[in-house]
């Protein structure tokens, strides 16, 4: 059996294509894409706006979805489109090379009078648009729901796309986003009791997941606050409702409970 497996492959190389046309009758086995990464974001403006920044602008993306659910693509997926900017995920950096940027059309926030912050919701048929597409990406390339990331992950202290009123806990039931385990955090917060673990514990759990966190390895106040930024970026994507970037036990749960073994 070895010797007829040669004999085929020998007679493979032997179909050469011209220097034009390279063969491609043999395929490696060891490969995957180079799409390891579904980034999401808000557009900050209406649909005129986006379209007009995403073409013509200094910023581009893969897709761009539209209220109604209209989706566009602007770039194809194997080029590299211009939506992450100075980023970091698991330790790879500048996340444009290795990520499909898909923008929905939102407009983000507007402070009002008072000082509060007003966000604005997503539609049910944008959302719908946006499953659809998620399920096609993620097939296609062979990615795990984990993968599915928001820009504030992947840019703690300098984004806050796609924000606190998109619907995460959905796509995590759609199988498209991580999933939090209710009786997972529930465990969590019971072993935890009323010790709040420092700085350094909630540093290396966020690492864990992905997120840029300080090392801890001197005493440094600029630690604490680049520690509150990732914390912050956590807190927006799995407790929404609130996102200061304070330690404490709810988020010590949840954080323990997405990355225990």
């Amino acid at each position: 059996m070895r010797v007829l497996g040669l004999t085929l492959l020998l007679l493979l190389v032997g179909c050469q294509g011209t220097p034009h046309h390279p063969t491609r009758s043999v395929q490696a086995s060891s490969q995957d894409s180079r799409v390891q990464y579904v980034v999401l974001h808000y557009t900050s403006s209406n649909l005129a706006e986006s379209l007009a920044t995403l073409s013509r602008g200094q910023v581009s993306s893969h897709y761009l979805i539209s209220e109604s659910g209209h989706v566009w693509q602007l770039v194809d997926e194997h080029a590299r489109a211009w939506h992450a900017g100075d980023s970091q995920w698991q330790g790879r950096t500048y996340l444009n090379a290795h990520s499909i940027g898909i923008e929905l059309v939102n407009e983000g926030y507007i402070d009002e009078a008072d000082g509060t912050r007003r966000w604005f919701a997503y539609p049910d048929a944008q959302i719908r648009a946006l499953e659809a597409l998620l399920a096609d990406i993620l097939q296609r390339h062979q990615l795990g729901p984990e993968r599915v990331l928001g820009h504030s992950d992947i840019a703690p202290g300098r984004k806050v796309d796609p924000g606190p009123l998109f619907p995460w806990a959905r796509l995590a039931a759609a199988g498209l986003a991580q999933t939090l385990d209710d009786s997972a955090v529930a465990r969590a917060s019971q072993q935890l009791g009323q010790s709040l673990p420092d700085s350094q514990w909630f540093s290396l759990r966020l690492q864990c997941l992905g997120y840029l966190a300080p090392w801890y390895r001197l005493t440094d106040d600029s630690q604490e606050q680049h520690l509150r930024k990732a914390l912050r970026a956590f807190q927006l994507r799995y407790r929404a409702s609130d996102f200061e970037g304070e330690k404490d036990l709810a988020s010590a749960a949840l954080l323990q409970a997405l990355t225990s073994d």
